[in-house]
């Protein structure tokens, strides 16, 4: 069984011990300074959350070199909003095997992936914002979502997943997950940003599959 860690966030969108990376991560890629370590028990991180954070990681004293920027930096659209999420879909054929997943702007850090199962583009693309959306309201981070698909943009704002795909029997296990995420709509209200990833600007989303 995978030993819990725990991690202490002195430097961040919002300083805390967090229990998984995944929680750091959203707190800490992309923000400027950011101080984070992990822990091995809930005491012992909150003992450093309670201390001066470098006392436990060393302190930056030297400049870093044009070289080094050069290979850390990320060149971001300019009017990209840095720390946000971004969610996209594949298909191998239209209906065909789907996938999707939720990437984080600024570090290209994948925070979430699901799939493949067989699918449309369009159901992915709605599916992953709903799943982004979900898991930023139960984890209280405030960011956008960025889509670069006007369709489930609109079906999320209905409220509906409008597709034409067949409910049979090897689409049924797509569909339950239609109707929950549906439901998670209907029934939550939330203040996240979903906008419009503007690909003939800033060229494909971040979370892009690259199969194209």
């Amino acid at each position: 069984m995978k030993q819990e860690k725990f991690y202490v966030v002195w430097e961040g969108v919002t300083p805390g011990v967090y229990t998984s990376w995944t929680d750091c991560l959203l707190q800490t890629k992309g923000y400027e300074g950011a101080k984070y370590k992990s822990f091995e028990t809930r005491e012992a991180a909150e003992k450093a959350f309670a201390s001066s954070p470098y006392e436990y990681i060393k302190r930056r004293i030297s400049k870093p070199t044009p070289t080094s920027i050069k290979e850390t930096e990320i060149h971001l659209p300019t009017g990209v909003i840095d720390n946000s999420l971004a969610v996209d879909a594949a298909c191998s054929g239209n209906p065909g095997k789907m996938e999707y997943r939720g990437v984080h702007v600024a570090s290209h850090q994948e925070i979430f992936h699901f799939g493949p199962v067989y699918g449309t583009n369009n159901i992915g693309e709605f599916l992953a914002l709903v799943h982004g959306l979900a898991l930023l309201k139960q984890k209280g981070f405030d960011m956008p979502i960025y889509s670069d698909s006007a369709n489930a943009i609109n079906w999320v704002k209905q409220k509906k997943c409008k597709t034409k795909l067949p409910r049979e029997s090897k689409t049924e296990e797509l569909f339950k997950l239609i109707e929950r995420a549906e439901k998670w709509l209907k029934e939550n209200t939330y203040s996240t940003k979903v906008l419009k990833w503007e690909t003939k600007q800033w060229g494909e989303i971040p979370a892009d599959f690259g199969r194209k």
